[in-house]
C-alpha cells in the first residue's frame, strides 16, 4: 500500500475517551457528599461541586486534544444506580410517588435511610421525601473490578418510566460550555442482567420490552438536542451468553436503529474477549463497536476478519484498569498493521474501558521515586498516550519521536531494575511443596482441639476486625505522619484506643475480641507498606463505591516480608484480656486483587509471593500466643475470570495461595476468613477447599439468601452469617437481628453459627456501632436461651 493511501487512512483516526474518574483531583466529590449527608451543605451546593468536576473533566480532555469526549460518565454515587433512577426502577418501600426522583431517595437507595432529611430532587422540582428507616439496595462488584455497583431491584409487575433526564441534562451542560460530547448510557441488556427480581419466578431479562421504550425516549431526546453519537456500554458481551441473551441484544439494537435512525451508536464492550459473542456484536445495526485489546489482544484478528466496512472500530489499546506506562512503539506497530488491513473502515483509538478505575494525575505524586514514576501512567497520562498515538498515526512517528523514545527507555529500565527482581524470593517460590498448603489434620479433629482452647459458648459473637476510625484517630495518624506527634506519643495514643475497645467489648459481652485496628490506614495498604515490592501514592485515589475511595498499592517488584507486621499490636491486645483475641490479616488474593499488579509476570506467581510472606506472619502470631487468626479474602470471588472456561485455573491457584498462607499453624489454632458481597453458589466447592475453620460472610442485605449456597453444599465448618449491614447508617434492632439468626438456624446446625456484622466497622461512627453491637450480643443471647429451652 502506498504512503499516500496510508496517510489518507490515518487522517481518519480519532482519539476517544470512554469515561473519566468522577472524584476530583483532591477528592472534591467525597468532601461534598459527606458534607451534604451531614447537613453542612444543601443540594444546590452539592450540585455546584458536581458541575464543577464535570466542567473540569471536559476542559482537561479538550486541552489534551481528545477528539471524542464523553458526557454522563459522571455520577454522584454509581452509574448503575443512575440508570435505575433514569428508568424509574425504584422499589416501592422508598416511597417514590412518580415524577423526578428526590436526591434523598437516591441516597436512600445507595446507603439506606434511618434519620429523615429534607427532600431534594435528582431532576427538577420538589417531590416526596423517602420513607424513613429503609434499607439500601444490595451492592456487589462491577464485573471483575474493585468498583461496587448498586444492584437494581425489580418488583413483580415492574413498570418503567423516564424518571431522570440526567444523560440529556449533562449533554446540554457540556454543550453550553462549548463541548460537543458523546453521551454514555449503560445498555439495557447489561442493566437488566445486573439486576435482581423480587419475583421468585421472575427473570430480569423478561423485562426488556418494558424498559426499552424508556431508552428510546432518552435516545430520541438526545438526538433532538443535537447528539450525533451515543456510547452504549454492554459489557455483558464479554460474558458467557446464551442465545436468548444474544436475541435480546439483536432485538434491542434493531429497535434503536428503527426508532432513532439519525443517532449513531458506539456499542462498547470491555473487560475481556467477545469470543463467541463476536458474530452477534458485529451483526448488530450499530455504527461503531469498541473492543478491549488490552485484556484480550487475541480478539483483534477475528474482529478484523468480520468487520464491516461501514462500521467504526474503536480499539481499546491503552489499559484503563492498570497504571503501567504503555509500550507506545509496540502499540503503533499493531495499529499501523490494523489500518493497512482495515483499509476502508474508520478507526478510533481509546482506553480499554472507562478510566474510572485509575487515579487521575501522576503529576500530583511529587514525592514518588523517579524510576517508579517513569514507569507509570494515570488517567491524564493515559489520555496523553492516546493523543501521542493519534499524532504518530496522522503525522508519522518522527513527529513524536522524543516521547516514543522516552517510553521505550522507561520500559527497558523497568525490565532490568534490581528493585524489581529479588533472587531470594525466586528461591522461596521454588521451594514450595504441596504439603505446605495443607493443615496437619482434618477439620473435625481441629474443631475439638480449638473448642478446648477457646472455650466459646454457642452462637459466639465477634466482629470482623476494624472499629471506627474516629476524627481523633485520623488526626493523630496525620500528625504522626507529619512529624508533629512523636513515635512514643502516637504509640501511647493507639494503646489507649486499643485498650478502650478491648474493655468495651468485654463489658458488652463479645466472646472473641478484636483489637480495633486503630494503627491501620487500610486493610491492604497497611500490609503493603511493610512488604518489599510494594509502593504507594499520596493522591492515587480511585472510587470503590459512593464516597468510599481507596489508594491501591502498586506491586512493582518481588514481594517479601522484611519483619513482623501485626504481631506487636495483636500480642498487646491479647495481654489486656483473658478472652481470645483474633489476629487480623488481609489474605494473599485480596492483597493482589486490591492492588495495581505488575504486568510482567503471571498474577498467580505474584500471589504466591504474597502468600509466602503472610505465612511467616501467621506463624509468628501463633508463637506470640494468638490462637485465632483471621485471614480476610473478600476479593477471592471477584477475581474469577468472566468466562467460566477460565475459572478452574484461577480457583486452583487462588485457593492454594490462601492455604499456603494459613497452613503453617498447629491444629489448635483457629483460622478464620471473611468474604463480603459475593455470590457463592458457583464457587462453593472452592470455598470449602480453602478449609478455613470459620468463614464470615455478608448476608444481612440478602436476608440470609446468600447462606443457601452453604446449605446446599453442606458446608462442614463454621459460618458467621452477617446480621448487621455496616454499609448503611441504620442501626438494626434486636428483633431484626434475631430474625436473621433464626433464618440462619433453619439452614445450619447451631454449633456452626457465629454472630457478627457483615464487614469491618472502620467506616461507621461509634454512635452507630455501639448500639448495633449491643443489639447483636442480645440477639445471640436470645438464640442461646432458645437453644437451652429446646
Amino acid at each position: 500500500m502506498s504512503n499516500q493511501t496510508m496517510s489518507d487512512q490515518t487522517r481518519s483516526v480519532q482519539v476517544a475517551a470512554l469515561g473519566l474518574p468522577r472524584i476530583g483531583p483532591r477528592r472534591e466529590l467525597k468532601t461534598a457528599l459527606e458534607n451534604y449527608w451531614a447537613g453542612r451543605i444543601d443540594a444546590d451546593a452539592l450540585y455546584e461541586v458536581a458541575a464543577g468536576l464535570r466542567a473540569a473533566n471536559w476542559a482537561r480532555q479538550h486541552a489534551l486534544g481528545i477528539g471524542i469526549m464523553p458526557s454522563n460518565d459522571f455520577s454522584l454515587y454509581d452509574h448503575v444506580l443512575d440508570t435505575s433512577v433514569m428508568v424509574g426502577a425504584i422499589p416501592a418501600f422508598y416511597g417514590w410517588q412518580g415524577g423526578a426522583v428526590p436526591l434523598d431517595t437516591y441516597f436512600a437507595m445507595a446507603r439506606g435511610n434511618q434519620a429523615g432529611a429534607q427532600a431534594a430532587c435528582c431532576g427538577h422540582g420538589a417531590h416526596d421525601a423517602p420513607t424513613l428507616g429503609v434499607r439500601a439496595l444490595e451492592m456487589t462488584k462491577w464485573f471483575d473490578t474493585n468498583y461496587h455497583y448498586m444492584v437494581p431491584e425489580f418488583e413483580p409487575g415492574q413498570i418503567f418510566t423516564l424518571a431522570s433526564t440526567k444523560p440529556l441534562d449533562e449533554f446540554n451542560e457540556a454543550k453550553a460550555l462549548g463541548y460537543h460530547t458523546r453521551p454514555v448510557l449503560l445498555g439495557p441488556v447489561t442493566y437488566l442482567k445486573l439486576g435482581k427480581s423480587k419475583d421468585p419466578t421472575g427473570d430480569p431479562l423478561a423485562l426488556l420490552n418494558a424498559v426499552l421504550p424508556v431508552y428510546v425516549e432518552m435516545l430520541s431526546r438526545l438526538s433532538a438536542a443535537g447528539a450525533d453519537w451515543v456510547q452504549i456500554d454492554e459489557p455483558c458481551l464479554v460474558l458467557d451468553l446464551d442465545e436468548r441473551s444474544r436475541d435480546a441484544l439483536r432485538h434491542t439494537y434493531g429497535l434503536f436503529a428503527r426508532a432513532v435512525p439519525n443517532l449513531k451508536i458506539m456499542l462498547a464492550s470491555y473487560f475481556g474477549e467477545l469470543g463467541d459473542n463476536l458474530a452477534c456484536a458485529q451483526s448488530l445495526p450499530v455504527a461503531g463497536l469498541h473492543v478491549d485489546l488490552v485484556r484480550a489482544p487475541e480478539q483483534l484478528q477475528p474482529l478484523l476478519a468480520g468487520a464491516r466496512r461501514d462500521q467504526v472500530l474503536s480499539l481499546g489499546v491503552v489499559d484503563g484498569r492498570n497504571i503501567w506506562r504503555a509500550d507506545l512503539a509496540g502499540i503503533l506497530d499493531r495499529l499501523e498493521a490494523v489500518i493497512v488491513s482495515h483499509n476502508a473502515g474508520p478507526i478510533q483509538i481509546a482506553p480499554s474501558c472507562s478510566l474510572l478505575h485509575v487515579p487521575i494525575d501522576l503529576e500530583l505524586e511529587t514525592d514518588m521515586a523517579a524510576d517508579l514514576k517513569s514507569w507509570l501512567a494515570f488517567a491524564v497520562q493515559k489520555l496523553k498516550e492516546l493523543v501521542l498515538l493519534g499524532k504518530a498515526l496522522r503525522q508519522g512517528r518522527e513527529a513524536v519521536w522524543a516521547e516514543l523514545n522516552a517510553a521505550s527507555i522507561a520500559i527497558r529500565r523497568r525490565a532490568t531494575s534490581a528493585n524489581v527482581h529479588d533472587p531470594a524470593v525466586a528461591q522461596r517460590l521454588a521451594a514450595i511443596t504441596p504439603a505446605m498448603a495443607r493443615r496437619t489434620s482434618v477439620y473435625e479433629h481441629r474443631r475439638n482441639l480449638q473448642q478446648a482452647v477457646l472455650q466459646l459458648p454457642a452462637f459466639p459473637t465477634t466482629s470482623i476486625g476494624s472499629f471506627p476510625q474516629t476524627e481523633a484517630v485520623r488526626k493523630a495518624r496525620a500528625a504522626h505522619g507529619k512529624g508533629a506527634l512523636s513515635e512514643a506519643d502516637y504509640t501511647g495514643f493507639l494503646r489507649r484506643e486499643t485498650e478502650q475497645a478491648v474493655r468495651w467489648q468485654e463489658e458488652i459481652g463479645i466472646d472473641m475480641l478484636v483489637h480495633g485496628e486503630f494503627e491501620r490506614n487500610d486493610m491492604v495498604q497497611y500490609f503493603g507498606e511493610q512488604l518489599a515490592g510494594y509502593a504507594f501514592t499520596k493522591h492515587g485515589w480511585v472510587q470503590s463505591y459512593g464516597s468510599r475511595y481507596v489508594r491501591p498499592p502498586i506491586i512493582f517488584g518481588d514481594v517479601s516480608r522484611p519483619k513482623p507486621m501485626t504481631v506487636e499490636w495483636s500480642a498487646y491486645a491479647q495481654s489486656l484480656t483473658s478472652r481470645p483475641m483474633k489476629g487480623m490479616l488481609t489474605g494473599p488474593v485480596t492483597m493482589l486483587q486490591w492492588s495495581f499488579v505488575r504486568d510482567d509476570m503471571p498474577r498467580a506467581t505474584v500471589c504466591r509471593q504474597i502468600a509466602l510472606a503472610l505465612r511467616q506472619e501467621v506463624i509468628d502470631l501463633e508463637v506470640a500466643g494468638i490462637k485465632a487468626i483471621q485471614i480476610d479474602e473478600p476479593a477471592l470471588r471477584e477475581g474469577l475470570p468472566l468466562r467460566r472456561s477460565e475459572w478452574q485455573a484461577y480457583l486452583e491457584w487462588a485457593v492454594e495461595c490462601f492455604r499456603l498462607s494459613a497452613s503453617g499453624v498447629e491444629d489448635s489454632t483457629q483460622i478464620h476468613t471473611h468474604m463480603c458481597y459475593s455470590e457463592f453458589n458457583d464457587i462453593i466447592d472452592s470455598i470449602g477447599r480453602m478449609d478455613a475453620d470459620v468463614i464470615s460472610i455478608e448476608t444481612s442485605r440478602s436476608k440470609m439468601e446468600l447462606l443457601d449456597a452453604f446449605v446446599g453444599y453442606r458446608y462442614p465448618n463454621e459460618i458467621g452469617p452477617g446480621v448487621y449491614d455496616i454499609h448503611s447508617p441504620r442501626v438494626p434492632d434486636v428483633e431484626a437481628m434475631t430474625e436473621l439468626l433464626v433464618k440462619a438456624s433453619d439452614r445450619l446446625a447451631a454449633w456452626q453459627i457465629w454472630v457478627n456484622p457483615d464487614c469491618g466497622l472502620k467506616t461507621r461512627k461509634w454512635e452507630e456501632v455501639r448500639p448495633a453491637l449491643v443489639n447483636m450480643v442480645a440477639a445471640a443471647r436470645q438464640l442461646r436461651a432458645s437453644l437451652a429451652e429446646a
